[in-house]
């Protein structure tokens, strides 16, 4: 079981940023990759990045790369998600989720919502023009 909590959203205009925080309780942090998704109004829950286990790699959706940077600290059992370069159409609630079923890294595989067993209530983004 894992528990997972993510804070940091908020309202900002155009070209500003913001950093997402996942804070993870339950099983142990470092076992696990976790992703990150969004969703914004009316249209289906879409991948961001996803980070793996220890940190080393990551993978990141092309409508954010470049701007949107995963990272994680396991002696906080948290994960990141620094957004820089903010644009309207990132305006969505953001997810974290934890793939705690295979250990092994897949790029296929963590950009995909059904592969995520746990997931955070979401923190709303919104980015003014």
């Amino acid at each position: 079981q894992v528990q997972l909590i993510e804070s940091g959203g908020g309202l900002v205009q155009a070209g500003g940023s913001l950093r997402l925080s996942c804070a993870a309780s339950g099983r142990t942090f470092s076992s696990y990759h976790m992703g990150w998704f969004r969703q914004a109004p009316g249209k289906e829950r879409e991948f961001v990045a996803a980070i793996s286990r220890n940190g080393v790699t990551t993978v990141y959706a092309l409508s954010v790369k470049g701007r949107f940077t995963t990272s994680r600290e396991n002696a906080k059992n948290t994960v990141y998600l620094q957004m820089n370069s903010l644009k309207p159409e990132d305006t969505a609630v953001y997810y974290c989720a934890s793939d705690t079923k295979v250990p092994a890294w897949l790029q296929t595989r963590v950009a995909l919502a059904t592969n995520y067993d746990y997931w955070g209530q979401g923190t709303q983004v919104t980015v003014s023009s």
